[in-house]
């Protein structure tokens, strides 16, 4: 017997369903859902929920081809105010901004271009870049991206665009126009908060002011020749929904093309937060004549669950994360959305689609990842370790007669193939033929130099490993191409260490201008006297904040992966977007080989070359590229 749709937990839209009862009922209830949909403007998110609850259908179709791939998909034409097709949903990633401020996740401007490019393939619709006013380095990377990736329209006529966020000032929102505009498509993001605990202790400002302080800069951002500009409430969870219907009102008629409404503590249930999307929907004057939009953190773990109940309540843009990545618990995770509605949309959320090629979900993860040194935990829904993997014996049984029994989404559909699938082994014999055909199965599309830099390790690998697994070449692409400009290159350790003795550790390392430089130093650990080495080198103040290594395969000749984050102390200052605060700037830097010593001392010169590159070479290079463009 098919069971209602429940509304009492985070999975509110989760319908069971029967293989046996109501041939019928599917078509029964996308008309139903469709009408209700119609009528929604006149009723409450709760009453048309209850009118869900009601309806049933069969569930029909075989689990995997739930998840199916949606890259062929067509996307509508942008426009900036309202989509033509009224079940797409625009995906807005702010990895790039919110993301970025997560401890110790600062990315360079090469960074950041490259995952910018790799959300290009992606497939979304608008990439928040960064954060302009932040400093020099900040505009400078997001003009970068919006000279080059804000205009590279692909056979379709797709280009992103390209979004610059601003507090609700006339410097900020300035500075974003100044570094989008070169975009083919730019936007502005302004916000304010809402909430009478910002507007009384962080703003000092009554509900007037604050209205009138964002009718003008709405205005503003339209009056610099930006016709595409997003208004976010912020704290809109907790902000009062009269006063929430005024202000949005208000900077609708000042020319406001989106309004994000923000969950910016992660604080709403997926209940409530839809009911909030649909009220403003229904009580907002001029709604009709923009998107609206959802922002949702996680701080109770509800992040992904409040988007897709925005998305059903007639939310169609969300603001989401690779990773789930940002501030404090982080944001509503890209992957999870995405196959939340690719794997559920048609039959139980109403039709809802994105234009996401999920395909380029696992290497756009895994970028993300090395760049930011935010290892992704094993149980991570969609991108984890262990989110293909089955240990219980019977769950193992089921995979084997079908993998349907226990895997709702394939793994091929997010460009992730397992290992013991590949049709190629891996060893000391292979090519260079052969290592490049597993890399693009794998996603990976290097260019002659670094596949060479990458068949060389591997060959190096191979002559210690029987077999080079996939996650071994991953590791190894990491490390050798996913890394920031190279200011100091590695050349030679030697390590003398044990019980009989101080631990002693020699480094030869290669400057930027192709100068060796060698330095010895005495530790209490083969690690902590290579670092004291580099130091004596490269003489820039740093402390260590975090250390961490992790065995990327089984076995005692893993290959180890080695994770840092340091902080400079010459103060490495960025200003926070919510707060205006001035804040130290953390680095990562990660390295992989099976010396766990050289993969450490990598990873600290890595974090190294990050933070001085980026205030260094990489704003050079974007001069160059900006120039160009």
């Amino acid at each position: 017997m098919a069971v209602p749709v429940t509304l009492s937990s985070p999975n509110h839209f989760l319908v069971r369903h029967s293989n046996s009862q109501f041939p019928s009922c599917h078509r029964r209830y996308n008309r139903n859902l469709q009408a209700l949909k119609n009528s929604s403007r006149s009723l409450s998110f709760r009453t048309v929920a209850d009118n869900v609850s009601r309806i049933y259908c069969s569930h029909t179709e075989s689990v995997v081809s739930n998840s199916k791939s949606n890259s062929s998909i067509k996307r509508p034409p942008y426009i900036p105010n309202r989509i033509p097709d009224s079940s797409y949903v625009r995906l807005f990633d702010t990895t790039l901004r919110d993301g970025e401020q997560s401890p110790g996740a600062s990315l360079t401007a090469k960074e950041k271009l490259d995952i910018a490019r790799q959300l290009v393939k992606l497939g979304v619709d608008i990439i928040e870049a960064g954060f302009p006013a932040a400093s020099k380095e900040d505009f400078e990377a997001v003009k970068m991206i919006a000279a080059e990736v804000g205009n590279a329209v692909n056979e379709d006529g797709y280009v992103p665009v390209i979004c610059g966020l601003s507090r609700c000032n006339e410097n900020d929102i300035r500075t974003a126009w100044e570094a989008v505009k070169y975009a083919k498509r730019p936007r502005i993001h302004t916000f304010i908060a809402t909430s009478e605990i910002h507007m009384e202790h962080k703003l000092r400002k009554t509900r007037e002011q604050v209205i009138e302080i964002a009718r003008n800069m709405v205005r503003f951002a339209r009056s610099l020749g930006c016709d595409d500009v997003e208004f976010s409430p912020e704290d809109a969870g907790r902000s009062d929904r009269e006063f929430l219907y005024q202000i949005l009102g208000e900077v609708i008629k000042a020319g406001a093309t989106t309004l994000n409404i923000p969950d910016t503590v992660g604080y709403t249930m997926p209940v409530e937060f839809g009911n909030l999307i649909a009220d403003i929907k229904a009580n907002t004057p001029g709604i009709d004549n923009v998107i609206i939009s959802t922002h949702c953190q996680n701080d109770l773990g509800l992040a992904t669950a409040n988007t897709v109940a925005g998305a059903c309540a007639g939310a169609r843009q969300l603001e989401v994360t690779i990773n789930g990545i940002g501030e404090r618990a982080g944001n509503a995770s890209l992957e999870e959305v995405v196959m939340a509605l690719q794997c559920r949309g048609e039959h139980v959320l109403g039709g809802l689609r994105t234009g996401i090629n999920s395909r380029h979900i696992f290497l756009t993860s895994k970028m993300v990842e090395e760049y930011t040194g935010l290892n992704v935990q094993p149980h991570k829904a969609i991108v984890g370790a262990n989110a293909f993997a089955h240990e219980s014996g019977i769950h193992q049984d089921g995979m084997l007669k079908h993998k349907g029994t226990y895997e709702i989404i394939s793994p091929e559909d997010i460009g992730y193939e397992r290992s013991n699938d590949a049709g190629i082994v891996l060893g000391k014999l292979s090519g260079r033929h052969a290592l490049k055909s597993r890399l693009l199965e794998l996603g990976y599309e290097l260019d002659n130099e670094n596949l060479d830099n990458v068949f060389w390790r591997f060959k190096a690998v191979a002559e210690q490993k029987k077999r080079v697994t996939d996650m071994d070449l991953r590791a190894l692409v990491s490390d050798e191409v996913l890394q920031s400009t190279v200011l100091w290159k590695l050349l030679d350790l030697q390590i003398t260490c044990g019980t009989l003795g101080l631990s002693t550790a020699t480094v030869k390392l290669l400057d930027a201008d192709g100068k060796e430089h060698v330095a010895c130093a005495v530790g209490t650990g083969p690690v902590d006297s290579a670092y004291k080495a580099v130091d004596l080198i490269i003489k820039e103040p740093v402390t260590l904040l975090d250390y961490s290594m992790n065995s990327v395969t089984e076995g005692i000749d893993a290959i180890a992966t080695t994770r840092v984050v340091i902080r400079g102390d010459n103060s490495y200052l960025s200003t926070n977007a919510s707060t205006g605060e001035e804040v130290q700037r953390t680095f990562s830097g990660i390295g992989a080989g099976m010396d766990i010593v050289v993969a450490s001392l990598k990873a600290y010169i890595g974090a190294l070359n990050k933070m001085l590159g980026f205030y260094g070479v990489d704003v050079k290079v974007t001069e160059k590229i900006t120039q160009s463009a």
